[in-house]
């Protein structure tokens, strides 16, 4: 209770100097635009698609290699939705694969700059991701939380608390004023990145939509059963190719909508 209330105070205390509001500034058009892609705006619907949700994933897993070392919860949901062989069939977009390369470049060069993408990935994941966990769970009729694990928090007993300590800590680093605008700056590309990265999947989506409904529109007539199984086979490998879009973010990821 007593550090509850410390926080609330420090919460209060936070002024237009502080980094952290500061990101949340600069970045506020972005983060409207990034609600907004098609993708995000399927899960605000509850009509998030296993695809969607795979290609997503697949994402964030490239996004956070970036980041950390250990990935234990998003390779768990790539294992139980894609196999054990997952690593040798998931497929990352080239926006992705942008974001991840950008992330190691400032890790080596201006490492002050990550503290923009902590901002925007761990913060979002972990109040949009509360969301947006319910949301796939209840689409795709997922159970027992199978699938579902990078938007599992079990070491964060209060969201709301751990952010404002969060904000408090990044507010407490010091920085130059070059660097402190720096960070600002790549604050404003972290979200643009992620828009690229929700445009590209939901473009895969949408190609791979299109060639299947091409493909049943010039084929001859089948029998049932074996227009069964070509949908079957086709869905597969569709399923394959989307979960290597989709962790993550992954940002995300998903995630970057309550900050």
């Amino acid at each position: 209770m007593e550090t509850e209330k410390k926080t609330h105070t420090a919460a209060e205390q936070m002024t237009d100097r502080d980094l952290s509001e500061q990101i949340k500034k600069v970045t506020k058009e972005s983060h409207v635009r990034a609600e907004n892609t098609e993708l995000m705006l399927s899960f605000q619907r509850g009509k998030v698609t296993l695809p969607q949700y795979k290609l997503l994933l697949c994402s964030l897993y490239e996004i956070y290699q970036a980041l950390e070392e250990e990935l234990k919860s998003i390779e768990k949901d790539l294992e139980y939705f894609y196999g054990q062989d997952w690593r040798e069939k998931i497929v990352i977009p080239a926006a992705t694969k942008r974001y991840s390369h950008r992330l190691r470049q400032i890790g080596k060069e201006n490492p002050e700059f990550l503290l923009a993408h902590a901002y925007t990935r761990y913060l979002g994941d972990l109040s949009g991701g509360q969301v947006l966990g319910r949301i796939a769970q209840k689409s795709m009729d997922l159970k027992n939380g199978d699938g579902l694990s990078f938007f599992a928090f079990p070491g964060v007993s209060s969201p709301n608390l751990f952010k404002q300590l969060y904000r408090s800590r990044m507010n407490s680093v010091e920085l130059t004023e070059e660097e402190r605008n720096g960070v600002l700056e790549e604050a404003v590309r972290a979200f643009e990145f992620n828009i690229q990265v929700f445009e590209d999947l939901q473009k895969m989506l949408t190609v791979s939509d299109n060639n299947l409904q091409s493909s049943m529109t010039q084929s001859k007539p089948v029998k049932a059963s074996t227009l069964h199984m070509s949908e079957n086979i086709y869905t597969s490998s569709l399923l394959r190719m989307v979960l290597g879009l989709f962790v993550a973010l992954a940002t995300v990821s998903v995630g970057m909508y309550a900050l």
